[in-house]
């Protein structure tokens, strides 16, 4: 088997830059504030939305989905694959949504390639050909956030993690799926065509979401739609466009920080500060700490005053 899967964000100028250097074209994702038909509609043309949330610990499969009703004959007739490695759900969803959508989007060389050589497979046989693709692994991995501490390639989740899943629903054949690669084939949710898509969807998300307490509130959600600037650009709006060229400038920026861990950085600049403080006598320098001392305890206080638990140190 390949190296691992390192964990991404569900963020969408992660997704996007993911999929452009995967070699998708014209194609992006918008994060989703309320659960709103007309907040999609003012996007354009949708593709489909993947669907962050708090996978329920001890969870299993059934022979009858919660919601919707499994379509076997489907899990051959479209692209569907078993999740059969940790970490890889968010690219495997954003796949679910654009390899059902090659028809109306440009997804690419090495995508549509993956696409007919998975073709005739049965979901388990993709997912483990997903797994093993070093091209997607490798893309997959350099939006990955940096971190000294952990590696993730080699880390498993346990018990008592918080762990996190991603799920895609596109319309497919005139159908509303629900693309999950931890259930046993794709879920219908009964007719849909592209256009009534986000009228469909709006319920079924908010069914997914009242199956939790009220109190979670862990859920994120991101449209797949056409690229914004065609849009804009279709409809002469120069400020829209402006707007759309200035996020794309701050995802680069907030994607090149990703690749970078900045212990070093910190730890450099703290010896820096300290160097300056001795420096400056002795004195100087045991007031700085019991400055330091009396900010955290302050902080400390007023957490404790608050009923909020703290871990400080007195």
């Amino acid at each position: 088997m390949s190296g691992g899967w390192n964990t991404i964000e569900s963020d969408a100028g992660v997704f996007t830059y993911l999929i452009e250097k995967l070699g998708v074209k014209d194609v992006q994702f918008e994060e989703l504030i309320t659960l709103e038909p007309d907040e999609l509609k003012r996007l354009g043309k949708i593709y489909g939305v993947i669907f962050l949330f708090k996978y329920p610990t001890g969870e299993t499969r059934s022979d009858t989905p919660k919601d919707g009703s499994f379509d076997h004959e489907a899990a051959s007739n479209i692209f569907f694959a078993a999740q059969t490695i940790q970490n890889a759900c968010g690219t495997q969803a954003l796949l679910s949504v654009l390899l059902n959508k090659d028809g109306e989007v440009d997804i690419g060389k090495d995508l549509k390639e993956f696409k007919e050589f998975t073709g005739s497979f049965p979901p388990e046989f993709r997912g483990e050909t997903l797994s093993n693709s070093d091209v997607i692994r490798e893309v997959h991995n350099s939006f990955a956030r940096s971190s000294p501490f952990i590696d993730e390639t080699q880390r498993t989740a346990t018990e008592d993690d918080d762990v996190y899943h991603f799920i895609a629903y596109t319309s497919i054949n005139d159908t509303l799926y629900e693309l999950d690669g931890l259930q046993p084939a794709p879920i219908s949710h009964g007719p849909c065509t592209p256009s009534s898509f986000p009228d469909k969807i709006i319920p079924v998300l908010q069914r997914r979401i009242a199956r939790y307490p009220a109190t979670e509130i862990r859920f994120n959600l991101l449209a797949c739609v056409q690229d914004q600037r065609i849009r804009a650009r279709e409809l002469g709006d120069a400020e829209a466009l402006e707007e759309q060229e200035d996020k794309r400038s701050a995802w680069l920026w907030e994607n090149a920080l990703r690749r970078h861990n900045f212990v070093g950085f910190v730890g450099e600049l703290m010896k820096g500060v300290t160097k300056a403080k001795l420096l400056q006598g002795e004195k100087v320098y045991e007031k700085w700490v019991e400055d330091a001392k009396g900010k955290t305890r302050k902080r400390i206080e007023d957490r404790r005053s608050k009923g909020i638990a703290s871990d400080g140190v007195d």
